[in-house]
């Protein structure tokens, strides 16, 4: 379903991506892991052409491109075969829930306005915040916005959501209401990247674990294969310093 291959980014001197491959099937929940400054969110930007990769290959479905020179309208073919879950909800802050969902039906797949709102509203109906349709961002707890952000992302019925760390701009007690919502949409067999540090919630449901570190692809397989049975070293010492931290917490 998609396979990019050979991913290198830099951003001046600093080589942020040092050559990634990934393929995920249709119905995968495919969990990225790793240290801050190990690449994720860089490499996660690129498949969505939010980042310009400086080499790269991709393969989504019919569409083969390169993703340091495609073309606008591949570009535009390939956001529209997928959704995008940001770090701080990036919502427009002088529209209501429902607003935020209809915009991209609307602006950018030319929804008649009546049809973009049944579907704003079951994608609300989703997430749990139907009832609050008409809430605008300020009204709503950091949770509830970023459920919002995650309605957008699924209205569109995009064939691979990507999720950017999703919970990390919460607090603590409003991680679990939103990973229950990403819980529920792999339940229905969304095919989802997700960018988190989110242990036990990639081992509940993620099909494949990838641990970057240092721009590159250090080690991947299911969540037993890389929680319990790790082959590398530098996955093992990760492991076990994130896995002692939560520990600790509870």
């Amino acid at each position: 379903m998609l396979k990019v291959t050979g991913v290198h980014k830099a951003f001046g001197k600093n080589e942020i991506l040092k050559g990634v491959d990934l393929t995920v099937n249709k119905g995968d929940v495919v969990v990225i892991l790793g240290p801050s400054g190990s690449g994720k969110t860089t490499f996660l930007r690129t498949l969505a052409f939010l980042e310009t990769a400086d080499k790269g290959e991709l393969e989504f479905d019919d569409i083969k491109t390169s993703l340091s020179n495609a073309g606008k309208k591949t570009i535009l073919d390939v956001r529209r075969k997928s959704g995008f879950v940001y770090q701080n909800y990036n919502l427009f802050n002088n529209k209501t829930a429902l607003e935020n969902v209809m915009l991209p039906l609307v602006a950018a797949r030319k929804v008649p306005k009546e049809e973009a709102r049944r579907i704003a509203e079951e994608a609300l109906s989703k997430v749990g915040l139907l009832e609050r349709k008409d809430f605008y961002p300020s009204q709503l707890s950091g949770g509830q916005q970023q459920r919002v952000g995650i309605a957008r992302a699924v209205a569109t019925k995009p064939d691979v959501v990507l999720f950017d760390e999703p919970t990390s701009a919460l607090d603590p007690e409003l991680v679990g209401e939103v990973l229950n919502v990403i819980k529920n949409l792999a339940r229905e067999g969304t095919t989802m990247i997700v960018v988190t540090h989110e242990i036990a919630f990639a081992e509940e449901v993620a099909t494949q674990v990838v641990f970057m570190d240092g721009g590159v692809v250090v080690e991947k397989g299911t969540s037993d294969e890389l929680f319990y049975h790790p082959k590398e070293e530098r996955t093992k010492q990760f492991l076990e310093r994130v896995l002692k931290r939560v520990e600790y917490v509870i």
